[in-house]
């Protein structure tokens, strides 16, 4: 069953592909077309598609990229190393917002007494 995480951001291949360790693996895209559109065995249903600048993947919470939202189905990068994750902070702008990391002040201000 596939696993949602807290939080991921779309970004275009384009962008992904400009960070000089990129190494794609483009065999586990997404299929071309969807499996339900398709005769039941049909070569097609299990064809990865072809992954293109214009494409848009996900950085997930664990900085692995993937061809859709889930966390671990279609993992297209998953080379998780200290240049590949400042390159997602300082290039991307990637960061995990307060509410999605679980260890947020946010949780610290609501318990916090209002004073008075």
């Amino acid at each position: 069953m596939a696993t949602m995480g807290k939080y991921c951001k779309a970004y275009p291949l384009k962008q992904l592909r400009e960070f000089p360790g990129w190494i794609e693996r483009a065999e586990h895209a997404r299929p071309d077309a969807q499996p339900e559109a398709l005769p039941t065995g049909s070569p097609g249903q299990d064809t990865p598609r072809t992954l293109t600048d214009d494409d848009v993947l996900y950085v997930q919470e664990n900085s692995v990229v993937t061809d859709g939202i889930f966390k671990d189905e279609h993992i297209i990068f998953d080379q998780v190393t200290p240049e590949w994750q400042r390159f997602c902070h300082d290039v991307l702008k990637f960061e995990i917002p307060v509410y999605a990391s679980g260890t947020g002040s946010a949780q610290a201000s609501a318990a916090e007494p209002t004073g008075g």
